[in-house]
Parts: C-alpha cells; structure tokens; sequence
C-alpha cells in the first residue's frame, strides 16, 4: 500500500494505491494523521489507484470524515472503481462521504 499526501493551495490530495487492508491500516493512519489537527483546507481522496478496502480502511477514512467536518473542512473521495463502489454502498458509506 503506498500512501502519497501532497498539499496544494486550496487544501490536500491524498492518493491511495494498492489494497487498504488490516495489515496495510495501521501504516496508512499514521500517514493521514496530521490531516485530522487541519483546519480551512479541503482533502481529496483520490483512490483511482485503490484496489481494495477492508473494513480498517473504513474506520480510517471516517475518522478523517468527521474531523474534516468538525474543523470546517470538505473531504471528497474521487475516482472510487466499482468495487469499491459496491463497498461503499453496502455499508452505507455512499451516504456519508462526498463522492465524484
């Protein structure tokens, strides 16, 4: 899992790659923590490269979720495959992110 954050002026773009499973979690969440303290920035999530997601990856983008609400940050995810899709409906997190 390879996990790419770069700032840019209107915010963040994380990019995911590979499969965000348990074992891969602990890393990914280590890397996306300082993204939890930011403040009037917007995250992208661009998960174009993302193959996978188990139920820890879940639990790591929500967190990222509800701290982006409660600082007044918007949180997109971009570029799901219909897997993930499929996932994301599934569990009811299609009603809870901004997807395009």
């Amino acid at each position: 899992m390879k996990t790419t954050v770069n700032e840019v002026n209107s915010g963040y773009i994380v990019t995911l790659e590979g499969e965000l499973d348990t074992a891969s979690a602990i890393e990914v969440d280590q890397q996306l923590q300082a993204l939890h303290k930011v403040t009037g920035k917007d995250i992208l999530i661009d998960c174009s490269k993302l193959e996978y997601i188990a139920s820890s990856g879940l639990r790591i983008l929500l967190g990222l979720q509800k701290n982006a609400k409660a600082n007044g940050n918007k949180l997109v995810l971009k570029n799901l495959n219909e897997e993930i899709t499929d996932i994301f409906k599934a569990t009811g997190f299609i009603d809870i992110f901004t997807i395009e």
